[in-house]
């Protein structure tokens, strides 16, 4: 399987499209922690090797190229909280998070290129949905990697604040090892209140 390129991005510049961005989130899963989208506009003559899904690359190959996209991108990534998650539910804050990410973007795009199979609503600029896209576009994998370390660091200070639920190396996730803690600390600030095994805990400590 052959990694992502710069192929719909060299379609869309074909087509008129000046300036594209890749636009990815993290975070929908986790227990705990904001929801994460960054959008990435790739200079095309100064594409970092290596690009890929955030999921396919080591730790150590991540921070790299995350180094690299951010000298020589424009980069503009955006956080939802806890709270607005639970008040709009995590669906529609990982959209939120993507539109914003995409307006904050200086210059602003021409065109963005979004994983998944939804597009954000109200965008200000033409867009198109790839499924999968981390892995085939060079844009959308950029963003992958921007959006999953800046969420980790974050998740990685908010550990040192609340220890004992692993988010260091957990992330957030429902691990074993998050879930028994739950249980044993209870719930904190940073935890999705929405979601079902925080919710039930919740429920049990009324």
């Amino acid at each position: 399987m052959l990694g992502p390129d710069f192929s719909f991005e060299a379609d869309l510049h074909a087509q008129g499209f000046e300036i594209i961005a890749g636009v990815d989130e993290v975070g929908r899963g986790p227990l705990a922690g904001p929801v994460t989208a960054a959008a990435v506009i790739l200079d095309p003559n100064n594409i970092p090797t290596g690009l890929n899904d955030s999921k396919a690359l080591s730790v150590k190959k991540r921070e790299v190229l995350y180094d690299l996209i951010l000298q020589h991108s424009s980069v503009s990534v955006v956080h939802v909280s806890v709270e607005e998650i639970d008040r709009i539910n995590i669906f529609q804050a990982s959209l939120l998070a993507m539109r914003q990410a995409i307006t904050q973007l200086d210059p602003g795009p021409s065109f963005v290129i979004i994983d998944g199979n939804r597009i954000p609503a109200e965008l200000p600029v033409p867009s198109q949905a790839i499924v999968k896209g981390d892995a085939k576009s060079v844009s959308i994998a950029a963003a992958s990697i921007v959006a999953k370390i800046t969420r980790d660091r974050l998740m990685t200070d908010l550990a040192r604040q609340n220890p004992g639920y692993g988010w260091d190396k957990n992330a957030g996730y429902p691990t074993k090892e998050h879930q028994l803690a739950l249980q044993h600390l209870g719930v904190s600030p940073h935890h999705r209140r929405s979601f079902k095994p925080v919710h039930n805990i919740l429920c049990g400590a009324k």
